[in-house]
């Protein structure tokens, strides 16, 4: 890639030092890190305890305001943990032996470019390929920090730099926010759908004044039957028998799901298993309700293709309607916030957190006519539909949004960022003001601070 007018290659140790030394009064107070306490994202801030400087010099990897720490070990330095270090007490600090600190050579190199630098998709998936170690504790190597390639603008587009990615990244993180409160929205949004849909305010032009409803319990309308578990002395099988068993991970989103994980993932009875058991299978369209465990309360429906398999002992079936009901209605009834708080309260008042089958059978139910369950149900799903392409449509622009860091980083690295801010200011990355001509000046600097081989030897 041909680098921008006045920038100049170099590498991080040519314009800062890797892990130097700090030195101040024992007695001082000093902010103390540990990698808990180091920020992920581009503008969190660095949170610190205070203790006395004696205290923490020795052991622990010393900085101070001005410089720059990211952390070094797995898996924190691919979450990107990492900071300017700003507003310690004193001006010092120390923290975990997993950080690496970068200190400018000169004033004239940003710490908010070096920031930066260190938050890019190359210097991250590099360190992270260069990892030496015994797993689980991988680390990134001194020298590939040090040796780590970098295309340096001049100061003056340096700080151009800094205060572009500021604006640009802070809009980005504003975006991210706003987008991560999507779920809860649409997650209210169903609630209240709920809310409306069984309390008859979704239907209630439809119904134009016809009679009222009635109010029924469970046991009014259908059996309420208890899953199985497995016989003693038997396994579940992860090779298809053929006789499927639900399991209470399984329950989720209205629905069973399979998909892959070990909460989640499908198994099976062996014929042995299922023939002790078959009595407790479900049919499609029962309805489950789980009765125990984290996800208690969760209601849906048995899809066609569970039809005959076995149902966990974790959760119960409604099925065998004594009257015209719609079992899609009954559960967004059991989904719904004001018999999701009655079940709560049950679950409160009884025995080691389980909903007994009395109680389910005990709750009540709000039971319109057939014809009227029928039209609620598709409102119901309508508006969830709605509600579900809202959330694709708010999920793949997260996406995006979550791509965007970096590719604006790529593009302050590029020089892309301020071409136009180059184009308007020849004279301040040219001749003395270039990158080039920075290193000249920072490698001459640290030549004067060495000190001279003939003295130290006479000495």
């Amino acid at each position: 890639m041909q680098l921008p007018h006045g920038w100049s290659t170099c590498t991080l140790s040519d314009i800062a030092a890797v892990n130097p030394k700090t030195v101040a009064d024992e007695s001082l107070i000093a902010g103390f890190v540990p990698m808990s306490y180091a920020p992920t994202s581009y503008h969190d801030e660095l949170l610190f305890d205070e203790k006395p400087w004696g205290e923490i010099k020795k052991s622990y990897t010393n900085f101070q305001d001005g410089d720059v720490i990211f952390a070094k070990v797995t898996p924190c330095f691919e979450n990107g943990k990492a900071a300017i270090v700003d507003d310690l007490p004193n001006g010092i600090g120390a923290g975990s032996s997993e950080f690496y600190v970068l200190r400018p050579h000169c004033s004239d190199i940003s710490q908010k470019l070096l920031f930066a630098l260190i938050k890019t998709h190359a210097f991250m998936q590099e360190g992270a390929t260069n990892m030496t170690g015994a797993v689980g504790l991988r680390r990134v190597p001194k020298s590939f920090v040090e040796t780590f390639p970098i295309a340096l603008p001049p100061a003056a587009e340096q700080k151009e730099i800094a205060d572009r990615l500021d604006k640009l990244l802070a809009q980005v993180e504003a975006t991210q926010a706003r987008l991560a409160h999507i779920p809860d929205i649409i997650k209210r949004f169903r609630q209240s759908v709920l809310a409306a849909a069984v309390s008859g305010k979704l239907t209630k032009e439809w119904r134009k004044g016809s009679s009222l409803w009635q109010k029924l319990i469970i046991d009014n309308l259908a059996q309420v039957k208890g899953g199985k578990r497995l016989p003693q002395g038997e396994e579940l099988v992860e090779n298809d028998t053929g006789f499927p068993y639900i399991r209470a991970g399984q329950l989720k989103q209205g629905t069973v799901i399979s998909n892959g994980d070990a909460r989640t993932k499908q198994l099976y009875l062996t014929a042995s298993a299922h023939a002790q058991i078959s009595r407790y299978i479900v049919e499609e369209n029962d309805v489950y309700l789980t009765i125990v465990g984290a996800s208690i309360g969760d209601a849906g429906l048995i899809p066609f293709h569970y039809h005959g398999a076995n149902l966990t002992e974790n959760a119960a079936k409604i099925t065998g309607f004594k009257k015209p009901f719609s079992s899609k209605f009954l559960a967004y009834w059991l989904r719904s916030p004001a018999l999701q708080e009655i079940i709560q309260l049950e679950i409160k008042s009884g025995a080691q957190g389980k909903l007994a089958l009395k109680r389910i059978k005990e709750l009540p139910v709000p039971y319109p006519k057939l014809e009227e369950q029928t039209e609620i149900v598709r409102r119901v799903e309508q508006l969830f539909a709605y509600a579900d392409t809202i959330e694709q449509q708010a999920k793949a622009a997260k996406e995006r949004v979550d791509k965007l860091t970096q590719a604006i980083l790529a593009k302050a690295f590029r020089g892309e960022l301020t071409a136009d801010w180059r184009a308007a200011n020849p004279e301040l990355i040219s001749g003395d003001n270039s990158a080039a001509a920075l290193l000249e000046k920072i490698k001459a600097e640290r030549q004067a601070m060495k000190p001279n081989k003939n003295t130290a030897a006479r000495k």
